[in-house]
């Protein structure tokens, strides 16, 4: 293989390197000409980016075993025939020529899982490390909760001076409430990029175990893994099922709660750069101590998306169809009322309209405002049940002022 080839493989991979199979095309054609090394690297950033592709670890065992080098010459006594020719030695782990077996295995040694795992009930659960790259500039207006996340996150964060000067602590959390289907994850990854930190996102299947202690036991793995991962933002989703009040639980999910407290509470230099955000829709279910100082002490609600956010949403549950004619402005305000979640599906009634007719006169045709319309008629807001729950929490248990923000919004769409 000339070198001129080689060469263009790799300026290829430099302008596209997620692209997985032309790196793992690259590595095989080293593999082929004799260029051990080189395919095991290319194969290795192949399982840093898809650590269970399948033909990326193919290629790694394969160059990995590969006994296709060229044998060391033969000692200088068998090559004048003055004694008898030495057995030809085999390439051993330790003994191969121009290969550095070490730097290998530090390339390769956190990609490949242990080739045993214990029984379910003694393992601990898995969670994903995520680049997001998502911004707040990729969330259409909500311009009130991005101004709630500066102050918390974002000004404290880059401003370390004036931080030191006021004394302000990037200790605690962030709890973000509201009804389903708002875009409380959507913003969680948006400021893990804005922040340039990694994401993880945990769930109820995440943590919550039937066997006693391994609940407690993968909080702690969580919380350690985010340690490592710093800077990193965790976001728990489903707070109020994971952080239960412990009035409401039995004995198991009172402990779950007191591991999240303990992790929590971690002295300030081991949570250094671990970020906790956290989503539910009935905040009212959370037990009192997660939201004490220090732990998810800032709130803020995420509200059904304002108008600038429901043309955003529709633009891009729209961009990738057959779509002619389509008037963002006048979908976003006829769409008053929904959720994100609703915007999407109204997109989906929409397409399968266009998609139908198209089946039944056997003309293809493009997606039009009729079919959106048509569509927004037939999808209702799925929160009313939320604010029906939500205006007994304000009017008889809001003692403390907690849900004065939430008070102030049931009056304003009148459901106070």
């Amino acid at each position: 293989m000339d070198d001129a080839t080689l060469d263009a493989l790799r300026r290829a991979i430099e302008a596209a390197p997620e692209d997985i199979h032309l790196r793992l095309h690259l590595g095989r054609m080293l593999l082929e000409a004799g260029r051990r090394d080189d395919a095991i690297s290319e194969a290795a950033a192949a399982l840093h980016r898809a650590p269970g592709d399948r033909d990326a670890r193919r290629l790694m065992a394969d160059a990995m075993t590969d006994t296709t080098a060229t044998p060391p010459p033969s000692p200088p006594d068998a090559a004048r025939g003055t004694g008898p020719a030495a057995p030809a030695k085999t390439p051993t782990r330790d003994h191969e020529p121009g290969f550095d077996w070490k730097a290998a295995e530090s390339e390769v040694e956190d990609l490949a899982g242990p080739m045993f795992v214990e029984d379910a009930e003694d393992g601990v659960a898995a969670f994903d490390v995520e680049r997001s790259t998502l911004t707040l500039k990729d969330v259409g207006g909500m311009q009130s909760v991005k101004d709630r996340l500066t102050a918390a996150f974002l000004a404290p964060l880059r401003n370390p001076e004036l931080r030191a000067l006021y004394g302000k602590s990037l200790r605690g959390g962030l709890l973000m409430y509201g009804p389903p289907g708002c875009g409380k994850t959507f913003i969680a990854r948006a400021l893990a990029g804005e922040l340039g930190a990694k994401f993880i996102s945990v769930g109820i299947s995440d943590i919550l175990d039937p066997y006693i202690g391994v609940s407690e036991r993968n909080v702690h793995e969580l919380f350690s893994l985010a340690r490592r991962e710093a800077p990193v933002v965790v976001f728990l989703d489903e707070i109020d099922a994971l952080g239960q009040r412990r009035s409401m639980t039995r004995n198991s999910g009172r402990n779950t709660v007191n591991q999240i407290l303990t992790e929590l509470d971690g002295v300030d230099a081991a949570n250094e750069g671990v970020f906790v955000l956290a989503a539910t829709n009935q905040p009212w279910d959370v037990d009192p101590a997660l939201r004490r100082p220090g732990r998810f002490d800032r709130t803020i609600l995420v509200l059904p998306p304002d108008q600038a956010a429901r043309e955003a949403i529709f633009r891009y549950h729209l961009a990738s169809r057959p779509v002619e004619g389509i008037d963002l402005a006048a979908l976003a305000r006829a769409s008053d009322g929904l959720s994100g979640a609703d915007i999407a599906y109204v997109c989906e009634v929409a397409a399968e309209h266009a998609l139908t007719d198209s089946a039944l006169s056997g003309v293809t045709r493009l997606i039009s405002m009729i079919d959106v319309t048509a569509a927004l008629k037939e999808v209702t807001p799925s929160i009313s049940s939320w604010l029906d729950s939500a205006r007994n929490v304000v009017l008889f248990g809001d003692g403390d002022g907690t849900y004065a923000e939430l008070k102030t919004y049931l009056k304003m769409v009148k459901r106070l």
